[in-house]
This record gives C-alpha cells, structure tokens and sequence, in this order.
C-alpha cells in the first residue's frame, strides 16, 4: 500500500475519533490539554512508518524551525523538558569553560517556589542552590534580594518564568552581566513569551546564556514528551550537543560518518593515535534524545504555536478582566511593565481574612468540575527529598521565604489552554464567584 493512502485514511481516523465535541455545562474543565489535528497524526504514522525511530530528518526540521522561531543560533532536542534543565546545568560544569565552569560546592540562585526539576539539577551537579523569596503577585524571584544572595561562590541564576509570568530579565540579566554570572531560563512555562529589554523585543528564553523548554501536554505546545536546550553561544551548543549524546566529542549524526573527515586521524586524552573519534568523549553525558516520532508531532505544534501563544494571552486577559471584583478576598496576577507573557495559567493568592481560604476553594471548584493546581512544589525546601541530602550537598536560604509559603498556602491556579471556549472560561468565572459567596 503507497504511503499517500494510509495517510489519507489517517485523516479520516482523526475525523471520526478525535475531534472534540463542543463543551456543556457540567464536563470537566481540566487546567490543560492537547489541541492537535490531522496534520500531527499523519507526522507520526509517516514517521513511523519511516522507521528511522531515533532522531533523523524531522528531529532536524523541528530544531531549526524553533531556533528560527526564537531568532536564535542553535536549539538541540531533547527526551523532556527535565532533560533540557538537566543538560542546561551539566553544561555549566564543562571544564572547557575554564574559570566560569560550575564545580562542586559553587552557588547557583534560585527559588523554592518551583517545579523539582529546575532545582534538582543544581543539587545534581553538586552545586548549592540558595533560595531567594518570590514577590507577589508576580510569583517570581523578589529581585531585591539579589545583592544578598551573592557570594564570593556564586557562579549561575537559574529560575523559571513562574507560570508563564517573565520574571524581571532586565535586572536579573544586569545583575549577570555585573558579576560574570550564567543566566538560564526555564522558559518551559513560557515559550512564545515577548520581553523588551534594551529597547528591542525579544522572546523569553533567549536573554539568559542558555533556555530550556518542555513540550509534555501541558504546555504551550506538545510531542508528548519532549524538551529543548537553545543558546546564542557556540561553545555552550557545543557542550550541550556533547553531553546530549553520551559525551561524545564527534559531532556527526546518527548513521554519519567521518563527515568532519577526522575519524582515523586525531590524538585525544592518552588514546593511541587515530582512535575511532565516534567512540572518544569528551565529557561524562547521557543519552538524553528524543525519538524522530516525537519530533515529527512537533514539527505540526509548531506551525500553531503563534495561534496558540495568542489563545493563551486572550484567555487570561478574559478572565483578569472579569474577576476584577473580587480583590477584597484574592490577590490577582500580574505581569510586568515590559512582559507581553505567554501564560501557562492564572493564579489567584487568597487573601488573609478572606470569608473563604483556599482549600475550601479549591475544594468547591473541584466538586463542580474545574480542575485546579497548586503553585507547583510550593517550597521545595519543605519537601522529603530534602530530608538528609545525599552527598554531602547543602543549600541555603536568604532570609525567610515568607511569600513562598503563602503561596504554598494560599495560592492555586487555572489553565487557559488555547481548547478553553469562551463557554469554559465563562463556567469557571461563575464557578470562582460562587466558591467565595457561598
């Protein structure tokens, strides 16, 4: 059978079983989901009908439609968004950066207020996170605190735009740029955000020396799983291709060789001469690729991606607008003078004194089908994996992370996925007003 034809009754397949059904009063609203169509569904039978399975000619095609999406040098695929922070901080321990490598016992900034995998890979790394206080209602690192959080052992920042929220890059990147420091952005919240800075437009992820992204469900667009690791610095893309794959010190692909026309004909480490440079590694790595297959649902996200970066703006200015009457019992988000965010959620803080907390909140809008979620961790430092760190690796805490545990008591928030109807939004506006009133 040719390959148009299969595809073709692909189409039909999605037509018949996957178009979603227009939303009623009383379904779930959950705080995200998948907006695909035919088009993803076709990308990965084609794919794999290929067969190729690992990265191959649609892993190329998405990694240079993402670097020239965020007008940037390279982008490298990665198996999740976890791998990209993971692969973004081993980067920074790479002795090819001579005096700025991170090494066991320096300072990485941070906060507790975070999802784990932007905090564990510093611990991983053998670095010691110091954890600064957020503001609110940004929910993003209190960039007061900066100067204090500084030691003499501070190497990094490296914190995520809090729900989609850009956190003050102006500062923070001044702040980098003053003390010789790497900036990483968990940008997995927030791909397709716009930040002025310096009189020009740029998009989150793209400020810092290195940003991260994550295409699991949830976010701004999906391959499943599935991550990035871009940058504008060349030895930086050259580490992070390294120890994306095992280590590696060739740079030829996979099925390639001798493409560099230096496979029999290097000295490296104390090898015998002319050793197979496919097999010399110059780092300690992993294997941290996606599958073609992945790639190939990503390469149809990201034609969407400018449509869904809107749909995300337009519903939380939706429901910013109508929930305006409520700030004498929440605390509603914003966002900073020169962000344009693309948002992963709307966060409300209940307010103390409030006739309603938030748990009862929370728990009224659960029972009437509208899914909510907690400001991730809350303070990651309250957690059990905290409990005895394993070797011998510490952190530290400047000054007291009042506003992180607030927010871990009093926040939640709700999707505004570019699937939400106008019906949805409306459901969950009622729903709010009502889980305070009653």
């Amino acid at each position: 059978m040719e390959k148009e034809k299969i595809l073709e009754l692909v189409k039909e397949y999605y037509k018949e079983n996957h178009v979603k059904k227009d939303y009623e009063i009383g379904d779930r609203i959950n705080y995200a989901g998948r907006v695909y169509d035919e088009e993803e569904m076709c990308n990965l039978v084609d794919s794999a009908l290929d067969f190729w399975l690992t990265a191959g000619k649609y892993t190329d095609e998405f990694e240079k439609g993402l670097a020239k999406y965020l007008k940037v040098s390279y982008c490298s695929l990665v198996n999740s968004g976890s791998s990209a922070n993971l692969l973004a901080i081993m980067a920074l321990t790479s002795q090819l950066l001579g005096d700025r490598r991170v090494k066991r016992g320096d300072e990485i900034i941070t906060v507790a207020a975070a999802f784990p995998t932007t905090v564990a890979p510093i611990i991983q790394c053998g670095a010691v996170p110091v954890f600064v206080d957020i503001s609110i209602p940004s929910y993003n690192l209190d960039v007061s605190m900066l100067e204090t959080a500084l030691s003499n052992k501070t190497k990094a920042v490296f914190i995520a735009h809090s729900l989609g929220n850009i956190f003050d890059l102006h500062t923070i990147r001044e702040f980098c740029d003053k003390h010789n420091l790497w900036l990483v952005e968990d940008n997995c919240d927030a791909l397709g955000g716009e930040y002025e800075i310096n009189g020009e437009i740029k998009l989150t992820g793209t400020i810092g020396d290195i940003g991260t992204s994550s295409f699991y469900p949830a976010h701004q667009m999906t391959m499943g799983e599935g991550g990035a690791v871009y940058t504008n610095n060349s030895l930086l893309n050259k580490i992070i291709r390294s120890m994306r794959d095992w280590g590696r010190d060739c740079v030829c692909s996979g099925g390639q060789d001798d493409t560099c026309n230096r496979r029999f004909k290097g000295q490296y480490g104390t090898l015998p001469f002319g050793y197979d440079h496919k097999y010399v590694y110059s780092h300690l790595g992993y294997n941290l690729k996606a599958t073609d297959m992945q790639a190939a649902i990503g390469v149809a996200q990201l034609k969407k991606l400018p449509d869904f970066v809107e749909k995300r703006r337009a519903n939380w200015d939706y429901l910013r607008e109508n929930l305006k009457g409520l700030e004498e019992s929440i605390i509603l988000p914003e966002k900073g003078d020169k962000a344009n965010p693309c948002w992963f959620g709307f966060i409300v803080s209940v307010k103390e004194g409030s006739a309603k907390t938030r748990d009862e909140m929370v728990s009224y809008l659960e029972k009437n089908n509208i899914q909510t979620r907690s400001l991730f961790a809350g303070n990651i430092t309250r957690h059990p994996c905290f409990d005895g760190l394993v070797n011998g690796v510490d952190y530290k805490i400047i000054g007291e992370l009042k506003n992180t545990d607030y927010a871990m008591n009093n926040a939640f928030w709700i999707g505004v996925y570019p699937g939400m109807s106008t019906e949805m939004l409306d459901q969950m506006i009622k729903t709010i007003k009502e889980s305070i009133e009653i």
